[in-house]
C-alpha cells in the first residue's frame, strides 16, 4: 500500500515540474558518441563492431547448417517411411549449399537400422524367427494350410 501511495505521489510531483530537474541532468551527461559511451576510442569501437558482425555471421551460418541437417534427416525419414516430400525441407537443404549430410551419430544409427532390416529380410533371419516359434503352432499352421488347399482342390476338381 505504501509503495502504491509513494509511486502515485511521486508521479504527481514530477508532473508539476518540481522534481523534473534530475531527469534533465541525466540526459545532458550522456555523450552522443556511442564509442565514448562504451568507454572506447573510435577505432576500438569500430573494430568491436566488426567483430560483432563477424560473430553474428558465423552464428547464422552454423544455425543454417544445423537447420539443413535437420531437414536432411526429415527427408531421409520421409523416404524411409514413404511419406510425402516437403518443399520447405528441400529449400533449406538448397540454401545450405547442397553439401549437407546427416550428422555422424545419425549416420551410424541409420546404418545399424539398415543392417537389422537386412538381417530380418534374409533367409537366416526367417529361420531364426521359426526357431523362436512353438512347434505346436507350426504344426497347426501347416495343417490348416493343408486343409485349405485340399478343400480348394476338391471344389475345383470333380474327380476328387
Amino acid at each position: 500500500m505504501a509503495f502504491l501511495m509513494k509511486s502515485m505521489l511521486s508521479n504527481q510531483v514530477k508532473n508539476l515540474g518540481l522534481g523534473g530537474g534530475g531527469e534533465e541532468s541525466k540526459e545532458e551527461s550522456t555523450p552522443s558518441d556511442p564509442a565514448a559511451a562504451a568507454g572506447m576510442t573510435r577505432e576500438e569501437y569500430e573494430e568491436y563492431q566488426k567483430q560483432m558482425v563477424e560473430e553474428k555471421m558465423e552464428r547464422d551460418a552454423a544455425f543454417a547448417q544445423k537447420k539443413a541437417e535437420r531437414a536432411c534427416l526429415r527427408v531421409h525419414l520421409r523416404e524411409k517411411y514413404r511419406l510425402p516430400k516437403s518443399e520447405l525441407d528441400e529449400n533449406q537443404i538448397q540454401m545450405a549449399g547442397d553439401d549437407v549430410d546427416l550428422p555422424e551419430d545419425l549416420r551410424k544409427m541409420v546404418a545399424e537400422d539398415q543392417v537389422e532390416e537386412e538381417d530380418k529380410d534374409s533367409i537366416l533371419g526367417q529361420l531364426q524367427n521359426i526357431q523362436n516359434m512353438d512347434m505346436d503352432t507350426i504344426k497347426e499352421k501347416a495343417q490348416a494350410t493343408f486343409t485349405e488347399m485340399k478343400q480348394a482342390a476338391e471344389q475345383k476338381c470333380s474327380v476328387m
